[in-house]
């Protein structure tokens, strides 16, 4: 686990990076260029007081889109005829590649609030990086293709399978190129199961469960949700019983994408039970992005199990796991998977996955980071995320800014702060009057000190001559966290 110190102290190695040749140009080199700020809600952007005039709250936030990428990109350019012999082409991409990696390395300092793990080290398998290893078709059955890693996604999906209690003669799943390719897969799961099902989610889950409903034309309903994010069972039993006569196939979070919410899976099931909906008439998807791996190592923590009536589990491997690059698990009921699966003879094999080449690395990655940290190890990792994940959120309401943390959550949720460059710099994700840090395990306390001595120092100025206030978050994050005008606790 010294992937995060090697990371953060390469400068050295930096170092001797040959010079940039006279004639380079910095232009075609990645630059942290920032748009303007653009005009916002008095109350989240300009902080002009903990409440608004009826006027004000009429002003709709417009969204902070990020950079055009065309304005900055790096050329490809054709070779000249005497670039083998002079080499100055490759001198050249050396000189960019040299720049970007100090880029990476220095934005990877200040990464707070996207949920990537980004302490590990997967040195031992660089010498895997001379081959195009591709898992074509079904994990279970082997195609055509011999450069595959098949043997070690099925061992990782059995891990995975263990976790969530069911048995290996029971289980389907694969290794998914993204956490959003595990929900499209869950919910086409369950619409194939039931073609006429309306298909419920709550207004907090991730974009991609609307994303499904649009692709597969599912009617969709989405559910109203408590204020820690968590959906709310009395309007999903409203919502129920206006579709009595179609079956339901839902979507349960297990972490909400800003807040960190959990969803209760036991009230869930029990509000379709009461609604009359028997185990026949309903799917359940569980979006477990980040804390479908979490939650299993966190003491009391509601289990999720296929010892209850749900269809599918989802997580991510570039979340908490740590894989270098976007993918994730995916594992369903075997009886499910007959209505989705088809021969293909140029495979040689059975397919039922979204995607049809799928990354035959990944599951490499996975199986390597499973077999180093085990039960014991990810337990450890998820005890340092929630301790510190505390640390951050105390000393944030300590500062006097509002800020919430939910139970099983490391998503720490505080007061969107005043001005863009700040947000690009820490890549704060913010949505309204929130932002949010979600706490992983290269999250140290060090790394949360630099970042709470910066912001208090940054709100020093944004409020130092008393026109302008934190601005109001009590609809957000509820009114014992808001530290506003209006609900200042001090």
């Amino acid at each position: 686990m010294m992937g995060s110190v090697e990371v953060f102290d390469e400068e050295s190695d930096l170092e001797k990076v040959d010079p940039l040749p006279e004639d380079f140009d910095p232009t075609e080199v990645i630059k942290d260029l920032l748009p303007s700020v653009v005009d916002s809600e008095v109350m989240i952007a300009n902080g002009k007081g903990a409440v608004a005039s009826e006027e004000e709250k009429k002003v709709k936030r417009e969204i902070v889109l990020g950079r055009n990428v065309h304005t900055m990109c790096l050329e490809v350019t054709e070779p000249e005829a005497d670039d083998e012999v002079t080499g100055d082409r490759e001198a050249s991409m050396a000189s960019m590649l040299a720049r970007y990696r100090k880029s990476l390395i220095e934005r990877t300092k200040h990464h707070l609030g996207y949920p990537y793990n980004l302490d590990f080290d997967y040195g031992a398998l660089g010498q895997l990086q001379h081959f195009s290893i591709n898992n074509l078709g079904d994990p279970f059955i082997e195609s055509n293709y011999g450069v595959h890693s098949r043997q070690f996604e099925v061992g990782v999906l059995d891990w995975f399978a263990r976790l969530w209690e069911i048995e290996r003669n029971e289980y389907w799943g694969y290794i998914t190129n993204c956490g959003t390719e595990g929900n499209l897969h869950g919910i086409l799961v369950g619409r194939e199961v039931f073609p006429d099902g309306i298909l419920y989610a709550s207004r907090e889950s991730h974009y991609s469960v609307f994303k499904a409903a649009r692709m597969y034309r599912m009617e969709c309903e989405k559910v109203n949700t408590l204020l820690s994010g968590e959906i709310d069972c009395k309007d999903f039993k409203a919502k129920l019983l206006c579709h009595k006569n179609k079956p339901a196939i839902i979507n349960v979070n297990i972490g909400t994408t800003v807040k960190g919410a959990v969803d209760d899976l036991d009230l869930v099931i029990e509000t379709l039970e009461q609604t009359g909906f028997k185990h026949d008439r309903f799917y359940i998807h569980c979006d477990g992005a980040l804390f479908g791996l979490m939650m299993p190592f966190v003491k009391l923590a509601p289990k999720v199990t296929f010892k209850k009536p749900i269809g599918s589990v989802s997580v991510s491997g570039h979340k908490f796991v740590g894989c270098p690059m976007p993918c994730g698990v995916q594992i369903t009921r075997l009886d499910h998977i007959n209505a989705l699966s088809r021969n293909v003879e140029y495979l040689a094999s059975r397919d039922a996955t979204i995607m049809g080449s799928r990354n035959g690395h990944a599951p490499i990655f996975l199986w390597y980071t499973l077999n180093r940290k085990g039960y014991r190890g990810f337990q450890k990792e998820v005890q340092k995320c929630l301790r510190n994940a505390h640390y951050l959120k105390d000393h944030l309401r300590a500062a006097g800014i509002g800020a919430m943390l939910n139970e099983l959550s490391s998503t720490v949720v505080f007061e969107r702060p005043q001005d863009v460059e700040f947000v690009r710099k820490w890549q704060l994700a913010c949505q309204g009057n929130i932002a949010h840090v979600v706490v992983m395990p290269n999250v140290t306390v060090e790394k949360i000190d630099v970042f709470m001595d910066e912001l208090i120092g940054k709100r020093a100025v944004w409020f130092q001559d008393g026109k302008f206030q934190s601005p109001c978050v009590a609809s957000d994050i509820g009114k014992e966290n808001c530290f506003c005008a209006l609900h200042n606790k001090f």
